[in-house]
């Protein structure tokens, strides 16, 4: 199933973020809910299509949102680069995630020209928002691995930061683990964050996701208190590597309350998948933060399959298809392969301030 020839292509960008929407649309509607109970209102198989959450049938959540204001924060930490020829990527993040706050009927300071995520009426919604994000960035939202503004490790931080690793960066580890410690103070919240980064990173530059998985321990292994995310991503690892995948195998695995939980289970419904739909069901049909793990699965392989391995029902169905589609292609034009220097001007929609 795993096709990783050409993946930074258009269609791979787009397979990454409708995939990681999709993936998180699709746990939505039971999030909550514990796998016994999944299966006593969907049947033996669980979930198995889109089913209505939030008031419509496809309905994203908070974890689409996030990742949508990080993708945009590396559009504008680029123009600002280029503009000036410095730039802190996470002090790009941070504003943008303000902006996603004030989105979510909170009074945030922002700063500088809003752009244009902020006037899309769908994102100015509540989407069950995580709490660790809410009161981060109520008091500012300027955490920092060495200066941690909590001790969460909560999986807010790892389920939005699918664009870095889409980026050309030097170190997407590093900017990955950063942009997530913004919200999470704990090694596992962000070092969780900066693993998905580098394999999404090598995956895109087209290393097979296994090998992207067992190479990102190596960075991993040499930050301060990985020992939680590595054991996590190595049960995730030697589970795939076993018997016929299962809910019960992934439950092995945790919730994905906690962030190194989410990347375990996320990665694992990745490696086992035998086509999208098969992988991003196994991550979200289980007891715990089904969207969030849905979500990292759902990167993961719609990089992998691209836009067209992703079911066309669930395209069809999915809250801010458009949105979505217009952020991915605006990542590409910057960070493809070319560089793309031929793409539009869009300053007026990410500002570099």
């Amino acid at each position: 199933m795993h096709d990783t020839r050409g993946t930074r292509t258009r269609a791979a960008f787009r397979g990454c973020l409708l995939g990681g929407a999709v993936g998180d649309a699709l746990g939505a509607p039971v999030e909550f809910m514990k796998l016994a109970e999944i299966r006593e209102r969907f049947g033996r198989a669980g979930v198995t299509g889109l089913e209505p959450a939030y008031g419509r049938r496809g309905a994203i959540t908070d974890d689409t949102q996030m990742t949508l204001f990080t993708a945009e924060a590396l559009i504008r930490a680029l123009h600002r680069f280029e503009g000036r020829g410095i730039v802190s990527i996470s002090d790009v993040a941070r504003g943008a995630y303000l902006r996603w706050l004030s989105t979510q009927g909170e009074r945030a300071r922002t700063f500088g020209d809003p752009g244009w995520l902020v006037g899309v009426p769908e994102l100015n919604s509540l989407r069950a928002p995580g709490n660790t994000c809410l009161s981060a960035l109520r008091s500012g939202g300027s955490g920092t691995p060495e200066q941690p503004v909590n001790d969460s490790k909560g999986c807010g931080g790892v389920m939005r930061v699918a664009p870095v690793g889409l980026s050309r960066l030097h170190d997407p580890f590093r900017t990955g683990s950063e942009v997530a410690a913004l919200t999470h103070g704990h090694p596992s919240g962000h070092l969780a964050a900066g693993y998905l980064a580098l394999v999404v990173s090598e995956v895109s530059h087209g290393a097979e996701l296994r090998d992207a998985c067992y190479g990102a321990l190596g960075p991993l292994a040499k930050k301060r208190g990985h020992e939680e995310t590595t054991a996590a991503v190595e049960a995730a690892l030697e589970l795939a590597t076993e018997a016929d995948p299962s809910p019960e195998a992934v439950e092995s695995l945790g919730a994905g309350w906690v962030a190194e939980e989410a990347l375990a289970i996320g990665l694992y419904g990745a490696l086992v998948a035998k086509d999208f739909a098969h992988g991003v069901l196994l991550a979200v049909n289980h007891g715990g933060d089904s969207d969030s793990t849905g979500s990292i699965a759902g990167s993961l392989l719609g990089l992998l399959v691209g836009e067209r391995g992703i079911p066309a029902e669930w395209l069809e169905d999915l809250e801010l298809r458009a949105v979505i589609t217009t952020v991915a292609d605006d990542l590409w034009k910057h960070f493809g392969p070319e560089g793309q220097g031929d793409c539009v001007d869009d300053l007026d929609r990410y500002p570099p301030n």
